[in-house]
C-alpha cells in the first residue's frame, strides 16, 4: 500500500512537471516567438485613367473579371476622335498645298534673279518658310490626333482582375482621373505587423507559415524583405514622410510597436481564393535562412510541412525539446 502511494506521488510528480514544461513552451510560444495574427494579404492595385476626356461608349468587362494584360476594357468615344483625326488629315493636305504653291513662287522669282525687286524676293522666301513651318505644324496635330483615336481604347495594364466597380456605359470619363482599378494577379504577398520585442528572431529569407483566416491549409511563404523606419507617431511633424504606420492594438497602454515585415509566397495552391485584404496569421518557422536566388520549398519540404496551425503548433511544442 506504502508502494503505492510513492508510485502515485511520483507519477502526479511527473504529471506536474510535464504540465509545467508544456505551459512554460505554451507561454514561450505565444509570448516571445515570431509570429502575429495581424497579417493581412496584399496586392497592388493599378488605377486605370483614360488620356481623354469623353463619353464611354463601349464596355468590354464586366465587375470582378478576370483580364489578361492588353485585353480591351473599355472605349471612349471613337467617334468623335475619328473625326478630329480626319480634320487634321485634311487640314494637313491644304498646309501641304499651300506650302507648294509659296515654294513655287519663290523658286521662280530666284531664277527672275535681278528681275524681282529685293524686297519681293525676300517676302516669297518668307511666305515659303512660314508656309513649310505651317505644314509642320499640321503634321503635328495629324501625329496627335492619330494618338488620340487609339488611346479612345483602353486596356489592362496587367494580369487581374476588375474591381467591383467596372464603368457603365454612356458614363462620362475625365481625362488623368481614376475609371477603375485592376488587382494585379501577380502581386498578391502577406504583410505580417510583428511586435517589435520579436523582430530580433526575424531576418531576411526565413521560412514562413501563413494561415488565411476562414482557410484550412496552411501557404508557404519566406521573408523578403523588413521596413526600416516606421512612422513615430509620439514626435509628428507637418510634413509627410510617407512612412508605416500600424496602430496598437490599445491606446491606453503603452505597447510594442509593430513593424512591417513582406512575406513573399512560395506556393499556392491553384483553388486557393486570394482576396486582397483577407486577415492572415504569419508565423516564423525556424532560423535558418534561405540562400538568395535559390527557389522555394522543394515538393519534400512542402509534404513534411505541418499542414494546418495545430500541426504547426505541435511541431514548435516538440521541437522546443529537441
Amino acid at each position: 500500500m506504502k508502494q503505492i502511494s510513492v508510485l502515485s506521488v511520483v507519477l502526479t510528480l511527473a504529471a506536474a512537471l510535464a504540465a509545467a514544461v508544456v505551459l512554460w513552451k505554451v507561454i514561450g510560444y505565444y509570448m516571445f516567438s515570431p509570429w502575429t495574427r495581424d497579417g493581412r494579404v496584399r496586392a497592388d492595385i493599378v488605377q486605370v485613367a483614360p488620356d481623354l476626356s469623353g463619353w464611354i461608349t463601349d464596355i468590354r468587362v464586366v465587375d470582378n473579371q478576370a483580364v489578361a494584360k492588353g485585353q480591351v476594357l473599355f472605349v471612349i468615344d471613337e467617334a468623335r476622335y475619328a473625326l478630329a483625326y480626319r480634320e487634321a488629315v485634311a487640314t494637313l493636305a491644304q498646309r501641304r498645298a499651300t506650302y507648294e504653291e509659296a515654294r513655287r513662287e519663290d523658286v521662280r522669282n530666284r531664277q527672275l534673279g535681278n528681275l524681282v525687286a529685293v524686297e519681293v524676293a525676300q517676302a516669297s522666301q518668307a511666305r515659303a518658310d512660314e508656309a513649310r513651318a505651317q505644314v509642320d505644324l499640321a503634321q503635328v496635330a495629324l501625329d496627335t490626333a492619330r494618338l488620340n483615336v487609339q488611346r479612345t481604347t483602353i486596356v489592362s495594364p496587367v494580369d487581374g482582375y476588375v474591381n467591383d466597380r467596372a464603368p457603365r456605359a454612356n458614363e462620362y470619363a475625365t481625362a488623368g482621373k481614376a475609371v477603375l482599378s485592376i488587382v494585379d494577379a501577380h502581386s498578391f504577398r502577406v504583410d505580417g505587423y510583428f511586435e517589435e520585442t520579436k523582430m530580433r528572431h526575424i531576418r531576411v529569407g526565413q521560412e514562413v507559415d501563413i494561415e488565411v483566416m476562414g482557410e484550412p491549409r496552411l501557404l508557404r511563404g519566406h521573408v523578403v524583405s523588413i521596413v526600416a523606419a516606421i512612422e513615430d507617431r509620439d514626435r509628428t511633424n507637418s510634413t509627410p514622410n510617407l512612412l508605416p504606420n500600424v496602430d496598437p492594438a490599445f491606446s491606453w497602454v503603452r505597447l510594442a510597436q509593430r513593424i512591417p515585415v513582406r512575406v513573399a509566397l512560395d506556393d499556392v495552391p491553384p483553388d486557393f481564393q486570394m482576396i486582397a485584404g483577407r486577415t492572415a496569421t504569419v508565423l516564423v518557422r525556424n532560423p535558418q535562412l534561405r540562400a538568395n536566388g535559390k527557389p522555394g520549398a522543394s515538393a519534400t519540404d512542402a509534404a513534411s510541412a505541418p499542414q494546418s496551425r495545430f500541426d504547426l503548433w505541435l511541431e514548435r511544442l516538440l521541437g522546443g525539446w529537441r
